[in-house]
């Protein structure tokens, strides 16, 4: 992806690994861009929508590899994004020198240098670049991008980033990124715990969700997962509390990266106690069966009937 000699950002060709909830929405935004997008998922019928919208694929990881000026993943773990660049069969031998790297995932900080020392030592650039926004904001293209690495590498990335997302923030060098997110998410996590909580107090107590929701947004009890995910069913429509709590971000990811949080926090011997307290509630939650179900239904904990 370069400037050509009118300053303009020219197409660029990407290859897109991981089609999951996030990446999915975000390779066909790159698509839509005018990208020529090639794209790889364990799950085929991800790929295959994606061809039927205007990607492409390959035969291999490596053939992809070799046709990119810019590499974007979006994976579930530090574990799945080391093997995909540095295992076995690993990327690493087939990525162009001066491809560009991005990686959307949300991973440990120590897996993002042993990754940038790398692929740094086979000439191709890299950025961590996590993301906020959720499901609704990778399909409408106004993700958060926080990103860590070289300067001149985030200023090559933008451009490719403000067509998946709407707020483009350098966190700072490599790892950066990795630390952004996880204290948004540990906030995150927090604020759906509480806000769920507090719901369910007042409709224990009589009061009508979607009322004690309106009385808490004009009031300072007002925080996004009230506003724009409320976990309440039926309070908002077009979020996963009102889909039985499917299709969105899961349980299991949150705990992932409220476990990131607190590892993070170890590192640095900081005081995270309501992280802490947040992990334990949902990882209670997905042990009693909501894994695979969104995040918002931690609501459903503190529902004394509880039903699934």
């Amino acid at each position: 992806m370069q400037n050509n000699d009118e300053g303009e950002v020219n197409m660029a060709n990407v290859s897109f690994f991981g089609l999951g909830n996030m990446g999915g929405p975000m390779a066909a935004n790159l698509v839509n861009a005018g990208h020529s997008v090639m794209v790889f998922d364990l799950n085929k019928e991800a790929i295959a929508d994606l061809v039927k919208q205007g990607a492409t694929t390959a035969e291999s990881v490596a053939d992809l590899a070799k046709h990119a000026d810019v590499i974007v993943s979006m994976l579930p773990a530090g574990k799945h994004v080391e093997s995909l660049y540095l295992g076995e069969q690993g990327l690493i031998d087939s990525i162009k020198p001066n491809t560009l790297v991005i990686d959307s995932s949300t991973i440990d900080k120590p897996t993002v240098l042993k990754v940038a020392n790398a692929l740094a030592a086979k000439d191709v650039q890299f950025v961590d670049a996590p993301v906020s926004g959720g499901v609704a904001g990778a399909v409408a293209g106004t993700l958060s991008f926080m990103v860590g690495g070289d300067k001149a590498d985030f200023e090559r990335a933008q451009p490719l980033l403000t067509d998946m997302g709407k707020n483009i923030f350098h966190a700072g060098a490599h790892g950066a990124g990795q630390i952004a997110k996880v204290c948004n998410n540990m906030l995150l996590g927090i604020l759906m715990a509480g806000t769920s909580e507090a719901l369910q107090l007042g409709i224990s107590n009589g009061l009508d969700a979607k009322t004690l929701s309106d009385i808490m947004l004009q009031s300072s009890g007002k925080n996004w997962t009230l506003e724009r995910y409320n976990p309440c069913p039926g309070v908002l429509d077009n979020v996963p509390s009102s889909n039985n709590y499917s299709g969105g971000f899961m349980v299991d990811l949150m705990t992932k990266d409220l476990g990131l949080a607190l590892d993070t926090a170890i590192d640095s011997q900081s005081a995270t106690p309501m992280g802490a307290l947040a992990r334990s509630l949902f990882s209670l939650h997905a042990a009693q069966g909501y894994g695979t179900s969104d995040f918002s239904s931690i609501f459903k904990m503190f529902d004394h009937q509880n039903k699934k």
